[in-house]
């Protein structure tokens, strides 16, 4: 079946970036976070902006209204005086987890939500704009608000990312895989580079958040580790190294897989990255299913849409393991800081080779959330913060992975060096994929 377009004209516009540049307050930040969430839900019909593909996928329409209930739950409610609130209902329908806040509707019941419509939930985001606006246009805003807004921006982009993962775990269940966004003209790919190997001496090393600048509270304390020495692979792993561990048996040989990874295999059929299939009849080639349709696969991409148990079992079979995140943060922190790369603002929304003339490790940041081998667990002195955004993070460090350096689908403005993400070990459906890493001789 041909491919079918599900943005409304044919140009293919780039995002704006909604980040921290110099003299930006926090106003105009506000409006571009916000105006970024907007532009990336823009092509979407009410259809698509209502199913809910699987319970761990949100529709976009409650990602949009969610993100708008932070704001009017945590601020404006107590910032606004005799402040009234859009819906009374939409306290419980778009409240996420915050047990401390009353009930919500069952998350995996969100699809089920068709009223109210995309277009009252547009009027609903309308209508706290205008509210924070006067707030935060007001004059001077306490530090402790200004604090919570911030929170509220980063929250709005991760949710930002959310919105074009869950999308297209949905378009890809339609049998006529229909195009979310065109990819923007590129260069033709360069063929991968060989992998090198980087080395990192051991010692006492410092990780974790020591501002300024705003990081999740689960992002600290700073603390120290002790590393012995170790090597990181120069760039990520690519689709034509993974198909290499394919055509080795590599879903058919168990010592290759951690036990959970062994049932898993077997319980859901694997034999592929979420998205592949083994060939389409009229050339043979195995292709994937983008944000831009169906395409063939790129060698020289990297290999994306893998669970850990997939990651940790491609590193055995290339004869290493995967990094700590310990380790990532260090040999992220001895490269120059600014953050760049394949993110959400190239609005390719899918992996890129890496860059052939880089003489540093490559792709540190965007392209694809890296695997690493740690438990996200509390670093040492820990405490989440009191009231209901004590549930944001702390009560999740149980039964999960911890990724780092964002994807081609994270905000630019977003990520940082010592920016913990996390998933349970199955999952697939965000960018996720593989960084080496091996002992040092």
């Amino acid at each position: 079946m041909s491919a079918k377009r599900a943005e409304r004209g044919g140009a293919v516009e780039v995002l704006e970036p909604s980040g921290l540049e110099p003299g930006i307050g926090l106003a105009e930040r506000y409006g571009r976070v916000r105006a970024a969430t907007d532009w990336l839900a823009a092509p979407l019909s009410p259809e698509d902006a209502t199913v809910q593909a699987m319970p761990d996928a949100s529709p976009a329409k409650w990602h949009l209204a969610h993100t708008t209930w932070f704001f009017e739950t945590f601020i404006l409610e107590r910032a606004r005086a005799g402040f009234r609130a859009f819906h009374p209902d939409f306290r419980v329908l778009f409240n996420s987890y915050y047990n401390s806040l009353g009930a919500q509707h069952p998350r995996a019941e969100r699809g089920l939500v068709t009223r109210p419509g995309l277009a009252e939930v547009r009027a609903y985001r309308a209508h706290v704009d205008r509210e924070m606006s006067a707030l935060l246009d007001g004059g001077d805003v306490a530090p402790e608000l200004a604090a919570l807004v911030e929170i509220g921006l980063q929250h709005e982009q991760q949710h930002q990312e959310l919105i074009l993962t869950d999308l297209k775990f949905l378009l890809s269940r339609n049998p006529l895989r229909p195009i979310y966004r065109e990819r923007p003209a590129e260069r033709p790919a360069p063929a991968a580079r060989p992998l090198a190997w980087r080395r990192f001496e051991g010692g006492v090393r410092s990780i974790g958040f020591a501002g300024p600048g705003f990081a999740f509270d689960n992002e600290g304390p700073r603390h120290r580790v002790y590393l012995e020495p170790f090597e990181l692979g120069s760039r990520l792993v690519t689709t034509g190294e993974y198909l290499a561990f394919m055509a080795d048996g590599g879903y058919r040989r168990p010592e290759l897989w951690l036990a959970d990874g062994w049932t898993e295999v077997h319980a859901r059929d694997l034999a592929a990255p979420l998205y592949w299939n083994q060939g389409e009849p009229e050339n043979g080639r195995p292709r994937a299913f983008t944000l831009a349709g169906e395409r063939d696969l790129d060698p020289a991409e990297p290999v994306c849409h893998l669970s850990y148990y997939e990651a940790d079992a491609y590193a055995r079979w290339a004869g290493a393991r995967l990094p700590t995140e310990a380790e990532w943060e260090t040999a992220a922190t001895a490269e120059p800081a600014e953050i760049a790369g394949n993110l959400v603002e190239t609005a390719r929304l899918h992996p890129a080779p890496a860059a052939p003339e880089a003489d540093r490790i490559a792709q540190l940041y965007g392209d694809v959330w890296e695997w690493t081998a740690s438990p996200y667990v509390a670093y040492p002195g820990y405490r989440p913060p009191a009231g209901a955004l004590g549930e944001y993070n702390g009560k999740f460090m149980c039964n999960q992975l911890v990724l780092r350096g964002g994807s081609c689908a994270t905000p630019a403005s977003h990520i940082r060096a010592t920016y913990r993400n996390f998933f349970p070990p199955a999952a697939r459906w965000q960018f996720s994929g593989i960084r080496l890493a091996r002992d040092a001789s």
